[in-house]
């Protein structure tokens, strides 16, 4: 095992096609993908908002309210893969473009829809535009020198600060002009950001540099490496995306919030997640992408047991009569426990594609778009396995317990395969 990974270490350093310097134009791309990045990721997220008043409105259930809000994270998630090969045959500039001026087309069309079932289809297909986080990674990690990948693709992957835009701006626009008026007004924000991404972006290095056939392309996943990252991000990367659709509802019956109060302060929750993201990049610089993903599991771990406890009363009986205590979890409590947890959850989002950049330098698209497609199949169970929750066993709080014990499970696995380098039959394996 030690003998593969150094392999890949040293594939990733060596890689001709890899730059020596970062240049104007590598800053050019970077900082016109990361803003087409958190468009996308706004109009994504769209749901996590519309869906509240949406719910009122059509009077939807718990499971309900889950399929409407992660319906478009399912195709954002299954693009993935396809975009990511497309990206390494094509290049990242034509890919990106017409992925924003085409979804602009289902988005517009939201503002006419007024059934369920109209939701859920034209959700399918503007979720696409949460693809464009595999066509964005492996684009910009191609300008980049590889000691400084790690950093690049986290400054990209920051683009995710468009959950916190979403939680900030939607909610405004939907109670001075209603929520019809949020999806055009969206629509033509996709249209603007595809003619400034082209002119601001360059020629992909790395198009049409995809070797042999597309069925050579998915031997990759026979490294058993591709399954540990999938899994990995499917914890950051879909718990962050479950929790940022989730958490506005979650507050607004919890604490008996507005809509706008709620949508502020889940972004407590959705900004670190996004912005902290460069500096998880540069932390898995630094110390190591494993090292980043194992303590930021650990710190979630505990962050999800305080949020997991439901408001309970205890009443002891003292020679004076009843004495009650009540355990439960303030608002700022909740908003303090939520922002370390958005951190971590940043922090292992940029690990896992510093792990990418540096075990499959040759093939960075389609292994991107594996774990994106993992971490986003993450993102769209997780609210409908939360609502379902919520349905069954009528505790506000059991979607984080349900995610504490993801967590859990991810680390004794993690500790097998990786920190005891033992494979999970129990086979000792020499470090």
């Amino acid at each position: 095992m030690q003998a593969t990974d150094t392999s890949a270490t040293s594939s990733s350093t060596s890689s001709p096609a890899a730059p020596t310097i970062v240049t104007a134009q590598a800053w050019s791309v970077l900082l016109a993908s990361t803003f087409a990045f958190m468009v996308c990721f706004v109009v994504w997220m769209m749901f996590g908002v519309l869906g509240v008043q949406l719910r009122e409105d059509l009077g939807l259930n718990g499971t309900e309210f889950g399929l409407l809000t992660s319906t478009p994270v399912l195709t954002g998630a299954l693009m993935r893969l396809p975009l990511g090969i497309w990206t390494d045959r094509f290049g990242g500039r034509i890919v990106m473009t017409l992925l924003l001026a085409i979804c602009a087309i289902p988005v517009y069309i939201v503002s006419y829809a007024t059934q369920l079932w109209q939701f859920l289809v034209i959700g399918l297909f503007l979720g696409c535009v949460g693809a464009s986080f595999a066509v964005g990674t492996p684009y910009v990690a191609r300008f980049f020198p590889a000691q400084r990948r790690g950093f690049a693709m986290g400054f990209f992957g920051a683009g995710t600060v468009g959950a916190a835009v979403n939680l900030f701006v939607t909610p405004l626009l939907l109670d001075t002009y209603g929520w019809r008026f949020v999806p055009r007004v969206y629509a033509v924000l996709l249209l603007a950001t595809a003619v400034i991404f082209w002119f601001a972006s360059a020629r992909d290095p790395g198009a049409g540099k995809a070797s042999g056939s597309l069925l050579d392309s998915f031997r990759v996943l026979r490294d058993p490496r591709v399954w540990r990252l999938c899994q990995y991000y499917s914890i950051t990367f879909g718990g962050f995306t479950a929790l940022s659709l989730w958490i506005p509802q979650y507050l607004k019956a919890e604490y008996s919030m507005t809509l706008v109060m709620a949508s502020a302060f889940a972004a407590g929750f959705a900004l670190p997640g996004a912005v902290l993201r460069a500096v998880g990049g540069i932390l898995a610089d630094r110390f190591g992408a494993h090292n980043v993903t194992w303590w930021g599991l650990w710190v979630a771990w505990i962050c999800l047991f305080l949020l997991s406890y439901p408001t309970t009363d205890f009443v002891i009986h003292t020679i004076d009569g009843p004495f009650t205590i009540t355990l439960n979890v303030p608002p700022l409590a909740f908003v303090a426990l939520t922002f370390l947890l958005g951190a971590v959850f940043a922090f292992g989002m940029a690990s896992t594609f510093k792990y990418v950049a540096d075990d499959f330098p040759q093939n960075m698209g389609i292994v991107t778009g594996i774990v994106g497609l993992a971490g986003g199949l993450g993102g769209f169970l997780l609210p409908i396995i939360f609502g379902a929750l919520l349905d069954i066993f009528r505790i506000r709080s059991s979607c984080f317990m349900f995610l504490y014990g993801i967590v859990w499970v991810s680390l004794i696995l993690m500790y097998l395969s990786e920190v005891r380098r033992t494979p999970i039959t129990g086979t000792a394996q020499a470090t």
